[in-house]
């Protein structure tokens, strides 16, 4: 098993930056790769960006690339998200997945059922 924690969330004005954070722990020597979905109120739950745990490979959805950031310490077993320019758009919870499957295919962690193990969430809302 393992577990993820989220936190950084917070409410921000238009064109701000927040950072959130993901600590994974217990049965992490298995993950090959850590992303971050969000969902908003009344959406499905979407994919935003993921990172591969070796080699720190990454892949971002069109909205967020250029303005978001990813990043992981695997001595902390942590994943960070740096949001830089938020839009009221991004307002939404946002949760950390840890994927046990091994996928080659470029771009295959987007998928939600990728994904093994989920945080909780935390929310972050952008006012305009």
């Amino acid at each position: 098993q393992v577990q993820l924690v989220e936190s950084g969330g917070g409410l921000v004005q238009a064109g701000g930056s927040l950072r959130l954070s993901c600590a994974a722990s217990g049965r992490t020597f298995n993950t090959y790769a850590m992303g971050w979905f969000r969902q908003a109120p009344g959406k499905d739950r979407e994919f935003v960006v993921y990172i591969t745990w070796s080699m720190g490979s990454t892949y971002y959805t069109d909205s967020v690339r250029g303005r978001f950031t990813i990043s992981r310490d695997n001595a902390k077993n942590t994943v960070y998200l740096q949001m830089n320019s938020l839009k009221p758009e991004d307002t939404a919870v946002y949760y950390c997945a840890a994927a046990h499957q091994y996928c080659s295919t470029y771009g295959c962690y987007s998928s939600a059922r990728r994904y093994d193990y989920w945080g909780q969430g935390t929310q972050v809302t952008v006012s305009s």
